[in-house]
């Protein structure tokens, strides 16, 4: 198992958009499937979003309809795509896997 890398953090204006993607070579990401969460500064770590083995996705109330996860096998890729971000959203982001967690991406969301 390899720990996985997160990337595609960044600054955006309230409304905006990213994609974060977690990278790990191989098949690791999807022998366990994935999640993603977010820790906020002096907040507990936040759940996301998950997507599991067989594909199915969860989402956490407080992204849905406005966060969407997918995964890219052929790039070893989980993509986390962030529409009409909100001032909330600033954080870091992490995702993990069989139990390794990447370093994160810091989002940031500000006028």
């Amino acid at each position: 198992q390899v720990q996985p890398v997160e990337s595609g953090g960044g600054l955006v204006q309230p409304g905006g958009s990213l994609r974060l993607s977690c990278t790990a070579p191989g098949d690791s990401l999807w022998r366990c499937g994935v999640l993603w969460y977010r820790q906020r500064v002096g907040k507990e770590r936040e759940w996301v979003s998950s997507i599991g083995t067989d594909g199915t996705t969860v989402y956490a109330d407080s992204v849905k309809g406005r966060f969407t996860i997918s995964t890219d096998k052929t790039r070893g890729t989980v993509w986390l795509q962030m529409n009409s971000l909100k001032f909330d959203d600033t954080a870091m982001y992490l995702c993990t896997s069989c139990g390794y967690w990447g370093q994160g991406t810091q989002v940031t969301v500000s006028s």
